[in-house]
C-alpha cells in the first residue's frame, strides 16, 4: 500500500485504490504530510489511471479487459478461447463439424489456456525437450502431433501419476520392460525422456499396427490397446469419435488437439514466450561407463562434477551407486555449464 511515510494513520484518514496504486486522501480529515509525499501520491495516481486507459479499463464503458466498480474494484473478463474452424490430428480429420466434438474441444481448450501456469511452462520446457522428443519420433514414422500427447502426459517433466506411471511418458512398471525400458533398483530408464520416447515410439508403431490410425493409436496409449479395441467392439465402432469411453479416455485426445492449437499458436493465442525466453538443451559431456560406481557422489567428484548435477541431469539413475552387468554399459550426461 502506497502510503505517505508523514501520514498519521487512522482508519477513516484515507483509502487505497487498488487499480492506481495510490492513495486518495479524505478531504474532511487533517492530515500532516509533507508536499513531496503528497505529490507523489496523485504521481502515483495518475500513472495508475494512464495505466487503466492504455490496457481498456473503462469505469464508464463496458469494454476493454475488465471494468472499474463503483467502489474501485476491477471486475476482469473471461473470454472463451475461439474454437478453430478445423483441425487435424497426425493428419487425421478432426470432425469439428459435429457439436459433440465442438463441445468437447471447447472444454479442453478453455480448460489448458486458462491453465497459465502449466501452459507457460510447457512452453519454456518446449525449447529444451522438443529438440530430443521431435527427431526420435520422425525416425520411428511417428507423427510430429505425438509430441503434444507427451504434454498431455507429464507436462514436459518427470513427473509419478498416482496410479504409478512414471517419466515424460508415463509408464507403468509392468509394461516399461515390454517396451525395451530396463527398471530396477539403480536404474529406471522411464526417467530417460531419449529412452523413454523409443519406447512410447514402439507402442505407437504396434498400436497404429493394429487399429489402423493414428488417433486410435493415441487414445489406446490412455486406456491400452486392449481397452481400446474392448470398447470399440462392444459398441460395433472403430472411430474414436463414435465411442464412449470413460471419461478419462473421452477427454483424452481433445486435451492434446487442445494443446496442440496453443502451444502450436502460443504467440496468437496470448502466451508471450520469446524464443529467448524458452529453456534450451543443457551442454553436456558424455561419459561411458561399463563397471559398477560404488559411490555417485564420489565418481562424481572424480569427473569435475557433483551428484546433484549428476542426478538431475540423469533422473534415471535412481541410487546411489551404479551397478553395471557384464557386457552392459551405460553412458551419464555430465552437465558443462555448472
Amino acid at each position: 500500500m502506497l502510503i505517505p511515510k508523514k501520514a498519521v494513520r487512522h482508519p477513516h484518514c484515507f483509502f487505497y485504490h487498488p487499480l492506481s496504486g495510490a492513495v486518495f486522501v479524505s478531504l474532511n480529515t487533517m492530515l500532516k504530510i509533507n508536499r513531496t509525499a503528497l505529490f507523489s501520491s496523485f504521481a502515483g495516481m495518475a500513472g495508475g489511471l494512464l495505466a487503466a486507459a492504455l490496457l481498456g479499463f473503462s469505469p464508464d464503458k463496458g469494454d476493454g479487459l475488465a471494468n472499474v466498480l463503483s467502489d474501485g474494484r476491477l471486475q476482469y473478463k473471461w473470454y472463451a478461447p475461439q474454437i478453430p474452424a478445423q483441425m487435424a490430428f497426425a493428419g487425421e480429420k478432426v470432425p469439428l463439424e459435429r457439436r459433440d466434438v465442438r463441445e468437447a474441444l471447447d472444454r479442453e481448450l478453455i480448460a489448458n489456456y486458462y491453465g497459465h501456469t502449466g501452459t507457460l511452462y510447457a512452453l519454456k520446457l518446449a525449447g529444451r525437450w522438443f529438440p530430443v522428443i521431435e527427431p526420435r519420433l520422425k525416425a520411428a514414422g511417428i507423427p510430429d502431433d505425438f509430441k503434444y500427447l507427451c504434454i498431455a502426459e507429464s507436462h514436459l517433466q518427470n513427473q509419478t501419476s498416482r496410479a504409478g506411471a512414471v517419466g515424460f511418458w508415463q509408464f507403468m512398471l509392468g509394461t516399461a520392460p515390454q517396451f525395451g525400458l530396463e527398471v530396477n533398483d539403480d536404474v529406471d530408464q522411464r526417467y530417460d525422456v531419449a529412452k523413454a520416447t523409443d519406447a512410447a515410439c514402439r507402442y505407437f508403431q504396434q498400436a497404429y499396427a493394429k487399429f489402423g490410425n493414428w488417433t486410435a493409436a493415441a487414445a489406446s496409449y490412455n486406456c491400452g490397446m486392449g481397452g481400446y479395441n474392448n470398447f470399440a467392439t462392444s459398441q460395433g465402432q472403430n472411430n474414436f469419435y463414435n465411442i464412449l469411453f470413460l471419461e478419462e479416455t473421452n477427454r483424452y485426445i481433445f486435451r492434446i488437439l487442445a494443446l496442440k492449437h496453443i502451444i502450436g499458436n502460443a504467440k496468437g493465442m496470448g502466451f508471450m514466450v520469446e524464443g529467448a525466453d524458452q529453456y534450451r538443451p543443457v551442454p553436456v559431456r558424455k561419459i561411458t561407463v561399463n563397471s559398477s560406481i560404488p559411490n555417485l557422489a564420489q565418481w562424481a567428484i572424480e569427473n569435475g562434477s557433483t551428484y546433484k548435477a549428476i542426478k538431475q541431469q540423469n533422473p534415471w539413475l535412481r541410487s546411489k551407486s551404479l551397478r553395471v552387468a557384464p557386457g552392459r554399459f551405460y553412458e551419464i550426461e555430465i552437465p558443462t555449464d555448472l
